[in-house]
């Protein structure tokens, strides 16, 4: 199992090299070439939304990456250290924002309707977005 760790400040301009790495591990894992735009777009948003919650919560933690290569699988977790709100709670230390409510459950669905295998988990201490796609076996075991 390999795996990549990015770290970066909460900006904007930072989610783009994201996108880029995350696409290059992506193929070097063995994830299909036609499934990386999916990739590079759901990270983007996720990496995007992390960005945003940090910036609202006034988080100076940096956003995390990981990048996973394990057999038959490639994953991608996008961490925040942004508070979450329980279902139906307030989120500590933010104000009410049904903008910011609506555009956070935006990019959930967008990246949910580009990655089959999503998983959020979100807490009072940060939240996680893992999203896993499948990999070919290495060329050479084909032949």
């Amino acid at each position: 199992m390999a795996t990549v760790e990015l770290r970066f400040s909460a900006l904007p301009e930072h989610v783009r090299t994201a996108r880029l790495v995350a696409a290059a591990v992506a193929r070097r894992a063995g994830v299909d070439e036609a499934v990386l735009d999916e990739v590079r777009l759901a990270v983007g948003e996720a990496c995007s939304r992390a960005v945003g919650l940090h910036q609202i919560s006034g988080v100076t933690a940096p956003v995390k990456v990981a990048l996973i290569e394990e057999e038959k699988q490639f994953s991608i977790e996008v961490g925040d250290e942004a508070p979450h709100a329980a279902p139906g709670g307030d989120t500590p230390g933010v104000q009410d924002g049904d903008a910011d409510v609506e555009e956070d459950e935006m990019g959930l669905a967008v990246i949910s309707g580009l990655v089959d295998d999503v998983e959020v988990t979100t807490g009072q201490n940060g939240g996680l977005i893992r999203m896993t796609w499948p990999t070919a076996p290495p060329a050479a075991a084909l032949a």
